[in-house]
């Protein structure tokens, strides 16, 4: 009986040596390897997107010489205001084509967001003939290239007078293709009862469309705010083609006349200019950044 006792407690012990107990460890580890794999790796890549703008930004204090050097600086040696100050307080408006670009691209993504809002409710809730083939219609123009509009533009814009003026720069704008579609599949997400509700009680199409519908489209409402203002921010090709003067430009287009114009490129002082206008596009995102992928998300899974 004593001797079976013994064998026991042994068997016991050798159970809960380090050696055994490690076991389900390693195995546990195990599982765990592929997750941390995967968060290196997503790390990785977010530092990649990222030094894009960190090279831009850190660029933007170099002088010429150490911008076109090789091998690149990562950091600045001697770091400079000189780019800055030439941007903003040299004989340059920089400051007038910064207020020429905001008040293209804010004029532009809210008269697109409208008439997106309108046709998307139109598209998403009511039935009407055609209203099928208008819409593929509508999503075709999406996979067209933009250059090809150029010319009927150009011809309408002479026929209208609108060269150098804010108009011409921002009607093109105003049928913004995606922001319809964005529009129609969020539509279809908000209930029709609180529609069929609002017209029992009297309310006509107007109404119904912007004291119930819109208050609650306030997530498309943002992430479209910051597709269109971005795109019209960065319409640099039509901005050029349609601007000659000099205080007409926008920020883009002037801050590269402005390093065209010099006798070198200047690659200190594109850098500042790319840096001074990534930053109202970073104040709109930080703006509507609650909305944005709610309103990319909601409604993506209806037809």
């Amino acid at each position: 009986m004593t001797n079976m006792i013994e064998t026991s407690m042994t068997e016991k012990r050798q159970i809960n040596t380090p050696s055994q107990r490690s076991g389900p460890n390693l195995r546990k580890w195990g599982r765990k390897t592929p997750w941390f794999i995967g968060l290196f790796l997503a790390l990785a890549l977010a530092l990649a997107s990222l030094l894009p703008l960190y090279w831009m930004i850190i660029g933007s204090f170099k002088i010429q010489t150490n911008a076109m050097a090789v091998p690149p600086e990562f950091w600045p040696s001697a770091p400079t205001l000189e780019n800055w100050q030439k941007l903003l307080f040299g004989r340059s408006p920089t400051w007038r084509w910064l207020l020429n670009s905001i008040a293209v691209a804010s004029i532009s993504a809210a008269l697109a967001v409208l008439t997106s809002a309108l046709a998307g409710y139109a598209f998403g809730k009511k039935d009407f003939p055609g209203r099928k083939l208008l819409f593929w219609l509508i999503i075709i123009t999406m996979m067209l290239p933009k250059q090809i509009s150029l010319i009927p533009l150009f011809i309408l814009m002479r026929k209208l007078d609108w060269f150098n003026t804010y108009q011409g720069m921002i009607v093109p704008w105003i049928a913004y293709p995606f922001g319809i579609f964005l529009f129609k599949q969020y539509m279809q997400s908000i209930p029709n009862e609180l529609i069929e509700a609002a017209r029992i009680d009297g309310a006509g199409e107007l109404r119904t469309f912007f004291n119930i519908v819109l208050p609650l489209s306030k997530p498309a409402i943002g992430a479209l705010s910051i597709f269109a203002f971005v795109a019209a921010w960065n319409d640099f090709l039509w901005q050029l083609i349609l601007v000659t003067e000099r205080n007409m430009f926008t920020l883009p287009v002037g801050v590269s006349k402005l390093v065209s114009n010099l006798s070198n490129y200047n690659l200190g002082l594109a850098m500042a200019g790319a840096t001074f206008a990534f930053i109202p596009m970073l104040i709109v995102f930080l703006a509507f950044q609650d909305y944005f992928v709610k309103g990319i998300t909601l409604g993506a899974v209806k037809g």
